[in-house]
């Protein structure tokens, strides 16, 4: 089978969570011995590059160089060079199916080249996109959740002028309402033509029912972690019993930006004794420079620590020297690999009660819920488990075992085969 991925963005220059996952998935199906290719907008010209040993797998990287927040933005309806490159990567691929994975910052004129090529696509919903230009249903303005559009999209303008640096001109939110409603009903109809829809979770499909978005071709979809049972084992093996008396091994394993609530965490450990728990955050400190640096001025418990970015390599042994992660999200997660990764390690979660977290973890099962934002209510769970190791290992005793990316991408195939 001849299958086509396209991306908005692609490693080794973007380490996304969306980006891993298309090349990872590209790689197990070409290493079933199917012909794969991606297609992704970078600075570069269409010709295949390998991207993998068996040589089935390659990656058509197109673009016009260094785009701002604006410029891909209207990429949405525009065309040129970009619709051109996909043009001659559709030729060259000849696929029987194209998997949408993200198109921000592609043209929409690459689904009607689709269509006109009577090609099915499957769209992958790694996030609220196709409802929200921002992705994440966060209002740039001020950092609020949102439910999605309102009628007029006037509070999708206002998004929008904050997005482009304009957010004191929130008088013109009118003005820009139109475009943002144009961008709509465009997606709509993308997404109204999809042989298939992938949720990776009820929360995420309610959500865009909850937009208006058609719902009838969406599939609850699990996404899968990306590890061999030799790395697992190791992972397992790691973990030791945590001798009396010393404190709680919490970490936390993610991006260092405000939406995922690392510094309501910080104030949480803040509260406790020296002697309750130690905090390992694991993050990338160069996104956000500012937000990072004051998580480190306002951690001053001498249990926290900051090691740096994580390398996949060093993800299953980190893993593995924790008795608890934390994910202290205030926004609508679609999945949350990292809390799979930590089940899969047998990890128990303590997670914001917010969006698909409370899909994700079984109160009191397998992890521990909290209210989002709530630092006593957090401080006052790491503590009772810091107390009580008897309770810690009744949650690991209720981890249930995780789906595979392997596995998820066995089953992609069989869709795949149904629709060509």
């Amino acid at each position: 089978m001849r299958i086509l991925h396209v991306v908005h963005q692609y490693p080794p220059q973007h380490v996304g969570g969306t980006e891993v996952y298309t090349r990872a998935v590209a790689g197990y199906q070409a290493a079933a011995g199917h012909a794969v290719a991606v297609f992704c907008p970078e600075p570069g010209d269409v010709r295949p590059t390998p991207d993998d040993e068996t040589g089935r797998l390659v990656v058509h990287r197109a673009g016009d160089g260094a785009r701002g927040r604006t410029a891909v933005f209207l990429s949405t309806f525009g065309g040129g060079r970009l619709a051109g490159s996909f043009a001659a990567a559709l030729a060259e691929t000849q696929p029987d199916v194209v998997h949408l994975q993200h198109l921000m910052g592609l043209p929409l004129a690459l689904v009607e080249q689709i269509k006109a090529a009577g090609l099915p696509y499957v769209i992958s919903l790694h996030d609220y996109w196709y409802g929200c230009a921002n992705a994440q249903l966060l209002t740039n303005d001020d950092g609020r959740l949102c439910r999605g559009p309102d009628a007029g999209h006037v509070n999708c303008g206002r998004c929008a002028l904050a997005r482009a640096g304009l957010g004191g001109l929130t008088a013109l939110a009118s003005a820009a309402a139109p475009l943002m409603a144009r961008r709509g009903r465009a997606l709509r109809r993308v997404f109204a033509g999809a042989a298939a829809v992938l949720a990776s979770t009820e929360f995420v499909r309610r959500a865009y029912a909850g937009m208006g978005f058609p719902t009838e071709r969406v599939h609850i979809w699990p996404l899968g972690i990306d590890a061999g049972a030799d790395e697992l084992a190791a992972a397992r093996a790691a973990q030791t019993a945590r001798p009396a008396g010393e404190p709680l091994r919490a970490g936390y394993i993610g991006g260092l930006s405000p939406q995922k609530g690392v510094h309501h965490l910080v104030a949480a450990v803040q509260r406790l004794p020296a002697e309750a728990a130690a905090l390992s955050i694991y993050g990338d400190a160069s996104a956000f420079p500012d937000y990072a640096a004051g998580l480190r001025a306002a951690a001053t418990h001498p249990g926290i620590r900051f090691p740096g970015r994580l390398s996949r390599a060093a993800l299953w042994p980190a893993l593995g020297g924790l008795d608890v992660l934390v994910v202290p999200t205030l926004w609508y997660e679609t999945y949350s690999l990292i809390a799979h990764e930590a089940f899969a390690a047998g990890v128990p979660v303590v997670a914001s009660r917010i969006g698909v977290m409370a899909e994700v973890v079984r109160d009191g099962v397998d992890g521990l819920l909290f209210p989002p934002a709530d630092e006593a209510a957090l401080a006052d769970i790491l503590l009772a488990l810091a107390e009580q190791p008897e309770r810690l290992a009744a949650l690991r005793a209720g981890i249930r075992p995780v789906p595979t990316l392997a596995d998820h991408s066995r089953r992609l195939l069989g869709l795949y085969e149904s629709l060509s």
